[in-house]
């Protein structure tokens, strides 16, 4: 049985025992982390974690690119990379990448974020040299030919479609564009039907130059590895990759607070999406922020969930998540109800904003907070692939690695005065943002309606 299934089976029919399992796993995740790092001379970063007691390694290569630094037409082309990657390369087929991966039980994957392009795998320790080999290449070498950028092209477009009949991924293209108005964060990470129609060999080559460059690569591994072995079959495949282009700088955006309402009478239920401007990712403040997330709408002993979804039968959904970056984030508001409950819903989300604002959230809330983010915290660290991805988030967005013991510190520290002064900061009632999606004809909410 593993650490989680334990510790949910004990604290079910055994709450006295469920402490004792908690803090048995926290021992040993909060073993000292035997993190090592190295840099290129073309400036390529690697970042290792060993981990004696398993046999398998997650490796990851990670892009500084994504959807924000993109310029106009450019949109969506780092998403449409990452998928060309694997149309062939130099050396390797599709067919040929599917089956190196595939010959070794080794799982290949790839996503496109905002900031961020990712491929990883994960493998037995003994096929690493494979796995490197496969990955480089990929990102090396790709052809970008023109008939598979064609091909590629009605894949995306069936993807974006696909997006589109899902009415909570348009609500939140809907906010987040209006949001961060006119900047990357609030363009679509797979681009729109006209931008992808427009993509040419020419674009691609020159965008995947300037952003798969050393300076903007990081790799990352976690399991049974050898630092040094890494390292050096790192260098091989990558010590002659040289800079091609300046790499594109994106200023910090400027959040609007608009209230847009879009009519569709196809939907059933009417989408909400309230948020409001929150801290960066590497803030000081940031768990203080996480503990209020939890306490607003974190979960199912959520404010949000207990008392508009449980007390009030108004939604089956309703959560609170925050989107954080480099330089920005937002905390989000998301509930799905039907078209006569859709302004109390939007009143009753309000009604526990001032509540936040106004009162100090009780003691044993707090404590329950702590303890949610404490064992998800411990949980997200148990396999080597979740190691592998927090390495590539510390390096990314932090000044030095953090333990598990220092985290669990500042979760502790976190004070209920400190979670009222983010909430009395956050909500303002001029910075608070809302789209709504649904059959909402006629219907009107104003600024005073977002008071508090």
């Amino acid at each position: 049985m593993n650490v989680s299934n334990q510790y949910n089976s004990a604290k079910r029919r055994w709450p006295g025992v469920a402490s004792a399992v908690e803090t048995a796993a926290i021992d040993r995740i909060s073993m000292p982390r035997d993190i090592e790092t190295a840099k290129l001379d073309n400036g390529l970063r690697i970042v290792t974690e060993t981990m004696p007691s398993v046999r398998s390694v997650s490796l990851g290569i990670w892009i500084g690119t994504g959807s924000r630094v993109e310029q106009g037409a450019e949109n969506g082309l780092s998403h449409f990379i990452e998928h060309m990657v694997f149309k062939g390369t130099e050396n390797r087929s599709a067919e040929d990448i599917a089956r190196a991966v595939d010959s070794i039980g080794g799982g290949l994957d790839a996503f496109t974020s905002k900031e961020l392009v990712s491929f990883n795998t994960k493998v037995l320790d003994e096929h690493l040299p494979i796995a490197l080999d496969v990955l480089s290449d990929m990102v090396l070498n790709p052809l970008f030919r023109e008939d598979d950028i064609e091909k590629e092209k009605g894949v995306i477009l069936e993807e974006i479609k696909s997006e589109a009949d899902q009415p909570e991924f348009v609500l939140h293209e809907m906010f987040i564009s209006n949001f961060w108005k006119e900047h990357g964060l609030g363009k679509p990470i797979l681009g729109t039907r006209d931008t992808v129609k427009q993509y040419t060999p020419g674009m691609l080559h020159d965008f995947y130059n300037r952003n798969y460059s050393p300076k903007n690569i990081l790799i990352t591994a976690a399991g049974s590895l050898n630092h040094e072995q890494l390292v050096s079959l790192v260098r091989d495949r990558f010590a002659d990759l040289r800079e091609r282009g300046v790499l594109p700088v994106s200023e910090a955006p400027v959040s609007s607070a608009p209230v847009v309402l879009k009519n569709k009478e196809s939907l059933e239920q009417v989408h909400i999406a309230l948020g409001v401007p929150a801290y960066p990712l590497a803030h000081a403040r940031r768990f203080p922020l996480y503990i209020l997330n939890t306490v607003l709408g974190g979960g199912m002993s959520s404010r949000l969930f207990q008392n508009i979804r449980e007390k009030l039968g108004l939604v089956y959904a309703v959560y609170s998540e925050l989107n954080l970056f480099s330089d920005t984030g937002c905390l989000s508001i998301y509930a799905g109800t039907g078209i006569d409950s859709a302004r109390q819903v939007v009143t009753s989300i309000m009604e526990e904003i001032v509540d936040l604002k106004n009162n100090l959230i009780g003691g044993e809330e707090l404590r329950r907070a702590k303890d949610h983010l404490k064992g998800s915290l411990m949980l997200s660290l148990e396999s080597t692939s979740s190691r592998m991805s927090n390495l590539a988030r510390q390096e990314l967005y932090f000044p030095r690695f953090l333990s598990f013991d220092e985290m669990l510190e500042s979760i502790e520290a976190v004070t209920r005065d400190q979670v009222q002064q983010i909430a009395q900061e956050f909500f303002d009632s001029e910075k608070i943002a809302l789209a709504m999606l649904g059959r909402i004809k006629g219907m009107e909410i104003t600024r005073e309606t977002l008071a508090c």
